[in-house]
């Protein structure tokens, strides 16, 4: 009978000496509250809401540059910084959305050198989230779920497919930028072909309830969901779900879509978990804001940032032993 005990326990005590709780390699500093970032090499791009996309070196963990957005009149007739919603990079340019006057949104490209406005305000276009598919290619959706393919070779939509009836929550594409993974606030997450729009796929939902969140690495599928719920659409096997004990607002996946990480507790902490069976890991805790945005930069780290200033840079390397 003891000798029972001891083997039901044993995989208790061996998680128990593997999962550690880890604390932030290092942090650096935004102007503004953190809506949005990308990785571009070495380089982090910060979209805050004070007007700017904020150029990070991450080795020398500094700001180095910045793309200041000029201010718009709101309603009460008053200048103010427009909050950069979100922001993203192909080869030298940066693609950025910005809310604007009536409440509607511009969209920017900036080239290194030059921002151009190219969806102003006068479009009536509620664009929530815009994602580079080529240099002259993008695809935005609006907060209608409208997914809109945009050419800047003549500057018109290629495709505009109103997906479903229910609030756009957001997307991820895929390495080649061939396919993207969009997901709404009805809980519903979809596979879209990025160059003509066509549902691919529609995914039975794990999700009861909004979805904040989605990640996409390697044909796996992570969303973050207002029912407190991960779902989990792996590559190989059946989809799942891991229950949190507070609001998922936010998720990602590792570049081989092995690792994946979630907001966890209302203590702002987040959780590392094995995708192929939803183990979970180590438990990453210092983060003082809500996490909103997770990105790998590798295997071995990941950036967050949530809603607050402060982007944090979390290194696995020494406790990774998934690979």
């Amino acid at each position: 009978m003891f000798k029972k005990i001891i083997l039901l326990l044993l995989p208790l005590i061996s998680f128990q000496l593997f999962s550690k709780e880890i604390q932030p390699a290092f942090t650096m500093t935004s102007r503004g509250l953190v809506s949005d970032f990308v990785i571009d090499g070495f380089s982090l791009f910060v979209a805050n809401d004070e007007g700017s996309v904020e150029v990070f070196d991450i080795q020398k963990r500094k700001k180095v540059n910045e793309i200041f957005l000029p201010a718009y009149l709101s309603a009460t007739q008053e200048l103010r910084p427009p909050k950069v919603l979100s922001v993203d990079r192909y080869s030298s340019q940066t693609l950025i959305v910005s809310s604007g006057e009536g409440g509607y949104r511009n969209v920017w490209l900036h080239n290194g050198e030059r921002l151009k406005k190219i969806i102003s305000t006068k479009r009536k276009l509620s664009v929530k989230e815009a994602r580079f598919i080529d240099g002259k290619n993008f695809l935005f959706g609006t907060l209608g779920y409208d997914m809109v393919q945009y050419t800047l070779d003549d500057n018109h939509a290629v495709f505009n497919e109103h997906i479903e009836d229910s609030a756009f929550s957001d997307m991820a594409m895929s390495e080649d930028k061939r396919v993207s993974v969009t997901a709404s606030e009805s809980g519903q997450v979809m596979l879209l072909d990025t160059l003509s729009g066509a549902v691919l796929k529609e995914f039975k939902p794990l999700n009861l309830d909004n979805i904040y969140k989605v990640a996409y690495q390697n044909g796996t599928i992570v969303t973050a969901g207002q029912d407190r719920r991960v779902g989990v659409y792996p590559k190989k096997g059946e989809p799942y779900f891991i229950k949190s004990n507070f609001l998922v607002y936010s998720v990602g996946l590792s570049p081989s879509g092995k690792l994946g990480v979630y907001s966890s507790s209302e203590e702002s902490d987040l959780q590392l978990f094995e995708v192929a069976t939803g183990r979970k890991l180590h438990l990453l805790k210092g983060q003082d804001s809500i996490p909103s945005t997770i990105k790998f930069f590798n295997e071995d780290g990941f950036f967050s940032a949530g809603y607050g200033n402060t982007i944090y840079y979390w290194y696995l390397k020494d406790y990774n032993r998934t690979k």
